[in-house]
């Protein structure tokens, strides 16, 4: 599904330069559930972000799906993000002045595929809104919202475009612990259930120990 080799990002500041990956290796298979653990500033968003195609690397491949996603064209990769990896983000990253309903129909819309506005698609999207236990909330505004209720918004939308890579910045770090397990959970549900990949990363172990790998990030190395 996912491979990272030898994965370097190096930061320039003037003649300084500080590196923050340092060679990572990583293979998530179908139907993984991997998590990532480290300290604030460890690089984890950084490693994040490559591997999913939003920024990129000094150093190194990623292979998903056996192409390496930084060979290809900008259109191509974009089609890849929208389409088959799912972001879930610490910040939610809702649009304000659309409702619950077309936040998660967003990536959908974006697509541009034909009869993407057709009833089918309004009704997968109530359907990951039901599963999130927000059916009530479908025409409510995200300032509307509590955190929790965001961030199953945040994983509903992730998943409107039935993605094969859930990628989870973390997802939990603005959350009371009750409703970050209740985040998890739901995370976990849809990975056994759909068998759907995840790479989880976060700084609390006790949240990692929902995946079923654990790797720790330290000083630009990763470790199993």
């Amino acid at each position: 599904m996912l491979e990272a080799k030898n994965i370097h990002k190096v930061y320039h500041n003037g003649k300084k330069e500080l590196a923050v990956l340092k060679g990572i290796d990583l293979k998530i298979a179908k139907g993984d559930f991997a998590a990532i653990v480290g300290p604030s500033g460890a690089g984890k968003s950084t490693l994040l972000h490559i591997l999913g195609g939003l920024d990129l690397p000094s150093q190194g491949e990623v292979i998903f799906q056996e192409e390496n996603i930084y060979k290809l064209k900008d259109s191509l990769l974009s089609r890849i993000r929208n389409k088959k990896i799912g972001f879930v983000f610490q910040f939610y990253h809702l649009l304000s002045e659309f409702t619950v309903l077309e936040n998660v129909l967003m990536p959908a819309l974006i697509s541009r595929e034909p009869g993407v506005r057709n009833p089918q698609t309004k009704e997968k999207a109530l359907k990951l809104l039901d599963r999130a236990g927000l059916s009530e909330r479908a025409q409510h505004f995200p300032n509307q919202l509590s955190g929790g209720e965001k961030q199953r918004v945040a994983i509903a939308r992730s998943l409107i475009n039935r993605p094969q890579l859930l990628l989870c910045d973390e997802p939990t770090g603005n959350l009371d612990s009750r409703t970050g397990d209740e985040i998890i959970s739901l995370i976990k549900q849809i990975n056994k259930g759909e068998e759907m990949s995840v790479l989880l990363v976060t700084h609390n172990q006790a949240l990692a120990e929902a995946a079923d790998k654990i790797y720790h990030l330290r000083d630009g190395i990763l470790v199993n």
